[in-house]
């Protein structure tokens, strides 16, 4: 990225809102690379400009709304979303929170709150990036390790076993997994 400033999609099925968070984000220093007003042109939009996050509206006119859209999202793309709602009835609430989103506005909003929702989705997400990243590196080095290796939870519960460890004891991780040592 060559301005260093988060790019952010909004998207938001009311005009008059959407222009407005749009010049407030830009009033934070965020770059806006868009705005979409249907769950359909955020997944297509997401996918093709990659923003660094997503604040979407959960109640979005169309057949696919904010949740199923950020569902999508979450599943082909690692870009984290924030909700921004004025809907917060527990139903709503619940499905929203299964789409594991990094935050949640609601509407209306201070521009302080906005700030601090995204750039804490934004550090949560580079951090989570970074870890799984770690345990993929961790995963790749032990499996090649000449050793058997089984690793356990705290109670003693198998988490992971090598190829090596899966020879010598003849059982296979998907059997030990999740059993006491």
């Amino acid at each position: 990225r060559m301005s260093g400033k988060s790019r952010i999609l909004v998207v938001e099925d009311e005009n008059i809102v959407a222009v407005d968070i749009q010049d407030r984000l830009e009033n934070l220093g965020y770059e806006v690379i868009g705005h979409v007003v249907s769950g359909e042109q955020a997944v297509e939009t997401a996918l093709r400009d990659k923003p660094d996050l997503v604040l979407m509206d959960i109640m979005l006119k169309g057949d696919m709304d904010g949740v199923e859209a950020s569902e999508h999202i979450r599943q082909q793309l690692d870009i984290p979303v924030v909700f921004l709602t004025a809907y917060a009835d527990s139903n709503t609430l619940q499905r929203a929170k299964v789409s594991e989103p990094y935050g949640y506005i609601l509407k209306p909003f201070e521009e302080r709150e906005v700030h601090s929702t995204i750039e804490m989705a934004i550090y949560r997400h580079r951090i989570g990036r970074r870890l799984r990243e770690s345990q993929l590196w961790l995963t790749a080095v032990l499996k090649s390790v000449a050793e058997g290796v089984i690793t356990t939870d705290m109670e003693g519960y198998v988490t992971f076993m090598n190829p090596q460890a899966e020879t010598l004891t003849e059982v296979k991780q998907v059997e030990a997994s999740g059993k006491r040592l």
